[in-house]
Protein backbone atom coordinates (compact mmCIF):
# COMPACT_ATOMS: atom_id res chain seq x y z
CA UNK A 1 0.00 0.00 0.00
CA UNK A 2 1.04 3.42 -0.78
CA UNK A 3 1.88 5.53 2.21
CA UNK A 4 2.32 8.66 0.79
CA UNK A 5 -1.17 9.79 -0.92
CA UNK A 6 -0.39 11.48 -4.13
CA UNK A 7 -2.45 14.48 -4.82
CA UNK A 8 -2.28 16.36 -8.09
CA UNK A 9 -3.73 19.76 -8.38
CA UNK A 10 -6.17 21.01 -11.09
CA UNK A 11 -6.90 24.90 -11.42
CA UNK A 12 -10.08 24.71 -13.15
CA UNK A 13 -12.45 28.12 -12.86
CA UNK A 14 -15.95 27.25 -11.24
CA UNK A 15 -17.90 29.29 -9.66
CA UNK A 16 -19.30 26.42 -7.90
CA UNK A 17 -16.60 24.08 -6.78
CA UNK A 18 -12.68 23.52 -7.04
CA UNK A 19 -11.96 19.98 -8.49
CA UNK A 20 -8.86 18.36 -7.79
CA UNK A 21 -7.10 14.67 -9.04
CA UNK A 22 -6.44 12.33 -6.43
CA UNK A 23 -4.40 9.24 -7.12
CA UNK A 24 -6.06 6.87 -4.66
CA UNK A 25 -3.70 4.24 -2.60
CA UNK A 26 -3.64 1.16 -4.22
CA UNK A 27 -1.41 -2.11 -4.38
CA UNK A 28 0.18 -3.04 -7.46
CA UNK A 29 -0.78 -6.33 -9.21
CA UNK A 30 1.19 -9.12 -11.36
CA UNK A 31 -1.56 -10.35 -12.55
CA UNK A 32 -2.89 -7.48 -14.43
CA UNK A 33 -0.54 -6.50 -17.19
CA UNK A 34 -1.35 -2.68 -18.87
CA UNK A 35 0.29 -1.49 -21.93
CA UNK A 36 0.19 2.03 -22.70
CA UNK A 37 -1.45 5.17 -21.25
CA UNK A 38 -5.55 5.91 -20.09
CA UNK A 39 -7.81 7.22 -22.63
CA UNK A 40 -10.25 9.29 -22.97
CA UNK A 41 -12.23 10.01 -26.21
CA UNK A 42 -15.51 10.20 -27.42
CA UNK A 43 -16.74 6.44 -28.69
CA UNK A 44 -19.08 6.59 -31.94
CA UNK A 45 -20.55 3.16 -30.62
CA UNK A 46 -21.70 4.34 -27.41
CA UNK A 47 -22.45 8.09 -28.76
CA UNK A 48 -20.67 9.20 -25.40
CA UNK A 49 -17.03 10.44 -23.91
CA UNK A 50 -15.54 7.49 -22.34
CA UNK A 51 -12.21 6.22 -20.58
CA UNK A 52 -10.10 3.03 -21.12
CA UNK A 53 -7.60 1.60 -19.80
CA UNK A 54 -7.11 2.74 -16.36
CA UNK A 55 -3.77 1.80 -14.63
CA UNK A 56 -3.73 3.80 -11.97
CA UNK A 57 -7.16 4.71 -10.11
CA UNK A 58 -8.01 8.15 -9.49
CA UNK A 59 -10.51 9.95 -8.04
CA UNK A 60 -11.73 14.01 -8.77
CA UNK A 61 -13.02 16.09 -6.46
CA UNK A 62 -16.44 17.81 -6.77
CA UNK A 63 -16.21 20.11 -3.81
CA UNK A 64 -18.89 22.53 -3.22
CA UNK A 65 -18.65 25.96 -1.80
CA UNK A 66 -21.18 24.85 1.03
CA UNK A 67 -20.45 21.31 1.59
CA UNK A 68 -23.69 19.87 3.90
CA UNK A 69 -21.19 17.06 5.17
CA UNK A 70 -22.21 14.05 3.62
CA UNK A 71 -19.79 12.82 0.70
CA UNK A 72 -20.85 10.15 -2.32
CA UNK A 73 -17.85 8.37 -4.46
CA UNK A 74 -19.01 7.93 -8.07
CA UNK A 75 -18.60 4.91 -10.19
CA UNK A 76 -19.54 4.95 -13.80
CA UNK A 77 -20.28 1.90 -15.83
CA UNK A 78 -18.82 0.75 -19.15
CA UNK A 79 -18.62 -3.40 -19.19
CA UNK A 80 -15.15 -2.66 -16.60
CA UNK A 81 -13.42 -2.49 -20.16
CA UNK A 82 -14.58 1.65 -19.90
CA UNK A 83 -15.99 3.91 -17.86
CA UNK A 84 -19.15 6.25 -19.35
CA UNK A 85 -17.55 9.21 -17.83
CA UNK A 86 -20.18 12.05 -18.38
CA UNK A 87 -23.89 10.83 -17.56
CA UNK A 88 -22.98 7.80 -15.58
CA UNK A 89 -19.94 10.42 -13.94
CA UNK A 90 -19.16 14.44 -14.29
CA UNK A 91 -23.01 14.47 -14.78
CA UNK A 92 -23.83 13.09 -11.77
CA UNK A 93 -21.13 14.80 -9.91
CA UNK A 94 -21.83 18.15 -10.51
CA UNK A 95 -25.27 17.54 -9.93
CA UNK A 96 -24.38 16.07 -5.76
CA UNK A 97 -22.49 18.95 -6.04
CA UNK A 98 -25.39 21.75 -6.49
CA UNK A 99 -26.69 20.52 -4.04
CA UNK A 100 -23.96 20.18 -1.40
CA UNK A 101 -22.94 16.73 -1.34
CA UNK A 102 -19.09 16.51 -2.05
CA UNK A 103 -18.69 14.04 -4.88
CA UNK A 104 -15.90 12.02 -5.71
CA UNK A 105 -15.53 10.78 -9.36
CA UNK A 106 -13.79 7.25 -9.39
CA UNK A 107 -12.04 5.59 -12.25
CA UNK A 108 -11.15 2.18 -11.00
CA UNK A 109 -9.43 0.02 -12.74
CA UNK A 110 -10.23 -1.40 -15.87
CA UNK A 111 -9.45 -4.40 -18.21
CA UNK A 112 -6.88 -3.91 -19.78
CA UNK A 113 -7.69 -2.70 -23.56
CA UNK A 114 -6.00 -1.29 -26.69
CA UNK A 115 -7.16 1.72 -28.87
CA UNK A 116 -10.61 1.60 -28.64
CA UNK A 117 -12.19 -0.79 -25.95
CA UNK A 118 -15.40 0.44 -26.12
CA UNK A 119 -14.80 -1.72 -30.07
CA UNK A 120 -13.40 -4.45 -28.05
CA UNK A 121 -16.63 -5.51 -25.90
CA UNK A 122 -18.75 -4.48 -28.02
CA UNK A 123 -17.02 -7.30 -30.79
CA UNK A 124 -16.67 -9.57 -27.87
CA UNK A 125 -20.20 -9.45 -27.29
CA UNK A 126 -21.06 -9.98 -30.64
CA UNK A 127 -18.37 -13.31 -30.72
CA UNK A 128 -17.36 -14.03 -27.60
CA UNK A 129 -19.51 -13.01 -24.68
CA UNK A 130 -17.70 -15.64 -22.14
CA UNK A 131 -14.23 -13.87 -23.29
CA UNK A 132 -15.64 -10.49 -21.54
CA UNK A 133 -16.20 -12.58 -18.31
CA UNK A 134 -13.19 -14.24 -18.42
CA UNK A 135 -11.23 -10.84 -19.25
CA UNK A 136 -12.80 -9.14 -16.24
CA UNK A 137 -12.56 -11.64 -13.73
CA UNK A 138 -8.82 -10.93 -12.50
CA UNK A 139 -9.91 -7.34 -12.99
CA UNK A 140 -12.87 -7.02 -10.95
CA UNK A 141 -11.26 -7.18 -7.76
CA UNK A 142 -8.84 -4.59 -8.45
CA UNK A 143 -11.75 -2.22 -8.81
CA UNK A 144 -13.16 -3.74 -5.76
CA UNK A 145 -9.97 -2.95 -3.68
CA UNK A 146 -9.55 0.63 -5.69
CA UNK A 147 -13.42 1.83 -4.06
CA UNK A 148 -12.49 0.09 -0.64
CA UNK A 149 -9.68 2.73 -0.40
CA UNK A 150 -11.11 5.56 -2.27
CA UNK A 151 -13.84 5.10 1.12
CA UNK A 152 -10.84 4.83 3.20
CA UNK A 153 -9.10 7.88 1.76
CA UNK A 154 -12.06 10.00 2.28
CA UNK A 155 -12.80 8.94 5.63
CA UNK A 156 -9.18 9.27 6.43
CA UNK A 157 -9.77 12.98 4.77
CA UNK A 158 -12.98 14.13 6.21
CA UNK A 159 -11.65 17.12 8.03
CA UNK A 160 -9.88 18.38 4.90
CA UNK A 161 -13.07 18.12 2.97
CA UNK A 162 -15.38 19.54 5.59
CA UNK A 163 -17.52 16.24 6.10
CA UNK A 164 -18.56 13.85 7.98
CA UNK A 165 -16.98 10.41 8.14
CA UNK A 166 -20.24 8.81 8.90
CA UNK A 167 -21.66 9.89 5.90
CA UNK A 168 -20.17 8.44 3.33
CA UNK A 169 -22.05 6.91 0.23
CA UNK A 170 -20.97 4.90 -2.90
CA UNK A 171 -22.73 4.89 -6.12
CA UNK A 172 -22.06 2.74 -8.74
CA UNK A 173 -23.58 2.91 -11.98
CA UNK A 174 -23.58 -1.03 -13.69
CA UNK A 175 -20.09 -2.41 -13.64
CA UNK A 176 -19.68 0.37 -11.59
CA UNK A 177 -23.02 -0.60 -9.83
CA UNK A 178 -20.89 -4.29 -9.42
CA UNK A 179 -18.26 -2.58 -7.69
CA UNK A 180 -20.63 -1.45 -5.67
CA UNK A 181 -21.67 -4.79 -4.59
CA UNK A 182 -18.12 -5.46 -4.23
CA UNK A 183 -17.80 -2.88 -1.67
CA UNK A 184 -20.88 -3.65 -0.06
CA UNK A 185 -19.41 -7.26 0.94
CA UNK A 186 -15.84 -6.98 1.26
CA UNK A 187 -15.79 -3.33 3.74
CA UNK A 188 -13.92 -3.44 7.32
CA UNK A 189 -14.57 -0.98 9.79
CA UNK A 190 -11.84 1.79 8.00
CA UNK A 191 -13.55 1.28 4.50
CA UNK A 192 -17.35 0.64 4.84
CA UNK A 193 -19.71 3.15 3.15
CA UNK A 194 -22.47 4.63 5.08
CA UNK A 195 -24.89 4.57 2.57
CA UNK A 196 -24.54 2.75 -1.14
CA UNK A 197 -26.70 3.45 -4.38
CA UNK A 198 -26.69 0.55 -6.73
CA UNK A 199 -27.87 1.88 -10.07
CA UNK A 200 -28.37 -1.02 -12.59
CA UNK A 201 -25.84 -2.95 -11.06
CA UNK A 202 -24.09 -5.70 -12.93
CA UNK A 203 -25.38 -8.77 -11.12
CA UNK A 204 -23.72 -11.41 -13.57
CA UNK A 205 -20.27 -10.56 -12.52
CA UNK A 206 -20.87 -9.99 -8.95
CA UNK A 207 -23.69 -12.25 -8.27
CA UNK A 208 -25.88 -11.27 -5.08
CA UNK A 209 -24.47 -13.02 -1.56
CA UNK A 210 -25.14 -13.09 1.78
CA UNK A 211 -25.59 -9.76 3.51
CA UNK A 212 -23.41 -8.41 6.02
CA UNK A 213 -24.88 -8.06 9.80
CA UNK A 214 -24.33 -4.74 9.66
CA UNK A 215 -25.07 -3.53 6.14
CA UNK A 216 -25.46 -0.49 5.56
CA UNK A 217 -28.60 1.31 3.75
CA UNK A 218 -29.40 0.66 0.21
CA UNK A 219 -31.01 1.91 -2.54
CA UNK A 220 -31.33 0.24 -6.16
CA UNK A 221 -32.46 1.27 -9.00
CA UNK A 222 -33.14 -0.12 -12.82
CA UNK A 223 -35.48 -0.31 -15.24
CA UNK A 224 -37.64 -3.53 -16.55
CA UNK A 225 -37.13 -3.14 -19.99
CA UNK A 226 -32.94 -3.20 -19.12
CA UNK A 227 -32.22 -5.27 -22.35
CA UNK A 228 -29.39 -6.85 -20.34
CA UNK A 229 -32.15 -8.23 -18.47
CA UNK A 230 -30.09 -6.81 -14.76
CA UNK A 231 -33.93 -6.26 -14.01
CA UNK A 232 -33.87 -9.41 -11.77
CA UNK A 233 -30.75 -9.21 -10.27
CA UNK A 234 -31.66 -6.04 -9.02
CA UNK A 235 -34.62 -6.94 -7.02
CA UNK A 236 -32.80 -9.72 -6.27
CA UNK A 237 -30.06 -7.53 -4.46
CA UNK A 238 -33.35 -5.65 -2.82
CA UNK A 239 -34.66 -8.40 -1.28
CA UNK A 240 -31.69 -9.67 0.16
CA UNK A 241 -31.59 -6.61 2.29
CA UNK A 242 -35.49 -6.80 2.59
CA UNK A 243 -35.02 -10.08 3.93
CA UNK A 244 -32.50 -9.12 6.94
CA UNK A 245 -34.54 -6.22 7.91
CA UNK A 246 -32.03 -3.63 6.48
CA UNK A 247 -32.64 0.02 5.00
CA UNK A 248 -33.64 -0.34 1.37
CA UNK A 249 -35.03 1.01 -1.43
CA UNK A 250 -36.11 0.04 -4.62
CA UNK A 251 -37.34 2.42 -8.06
CA UNK A 252 -37.95 0.20 -10.57
CA UNK A 253 -39.13 2.02 -13.62
CA UNK A 254 -41.05 0.35 -16.65
CA UNK A 255 -38.75 1.77 -19.24
CA UNK A 256 -35.22 3.36 -19.02
CA UNK A 257 -33.35 0.97 -20.62
CA UNK A 258 -29.95 0.27 -19.75
CA UNK A 259 -26.95 3.23 -18.89
CA UNK A 260 -29.85 5.91 -18.63
CA UNK A 261 -27.35 7.41 -16.37
CA UNK A 262 -28.01 11.51 -16.75
CA UNK A 263 -29.50 11.16 -19.77
CA UNK A 264 -33.35 12.76 -20.97
CA UNK A 265 -35.43 10.30 -22.49
CA UNK A 266 -38.41 12.00 -21.66
CA UNK A 267 -39.40 8.80 -19.22
CA UNK A 268 -39.86 8.67 -15.82
CA UNK A 269 -36.17 7.18 -15.52
CA UNK A 270 -34.62 10.93 -15.94
CA UNK A 271 -35.66 11.86 -12.45
CA UNK A 272 -34.06 8.69 -10.67
CA UNK A 273 -31.29 11.15 -9.26
CA UNK A 274 -34.18 13.15 -7.93
CA UNK A 275 -35.28 10.00 -6.52
CA UNK A 276 -31.83 9.26 -4.53
CA UNK A 277 -31.70 12.85 -2.91
CA UNK A 278 -35.26 12.38 -1.48
CA UNK A 279 -34.23 8.92 -0.28
CA UNK A 280 -31.09 10.91 1.02
CA UNK A 281 -32.99 13.31 3.12
CA UNK A 282 -35.11 11.11 4.70
CA UNK A 283 -32.15 8.21 5.70
CA UNK A 284 -29.15 10.03 5.92
CA UNK A 285 -30.26 13.74 6.28
CA UNK A 286 -27.94 17.01 7.02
Amino acid sequence: MKIIFKALFLCFSSGLFAQQIIEVPHETTTTVQWEGNEKEYFSEIWQTQVVTNVSTPTMEVFAPENPNGTSVIVAPGGGLYALSINSEGNDVARWLAERGITAFLLKYRLVPTGEDGVQEISMEGATNPQRIMQRVAPVLPLSIQDGLSAIEYVRTNAQKYKLDPHKIGFMGFSAGGAVTMGVAYNYNEKNKPDFLVSVYPWTTAQPVQEVPQDAPPMLVICATDDPLGLAAGSIELYSSWLKKNKTVGLHMYSKGGHGFGMKQQKLPSDDWIQRFYDWWEVEIGE
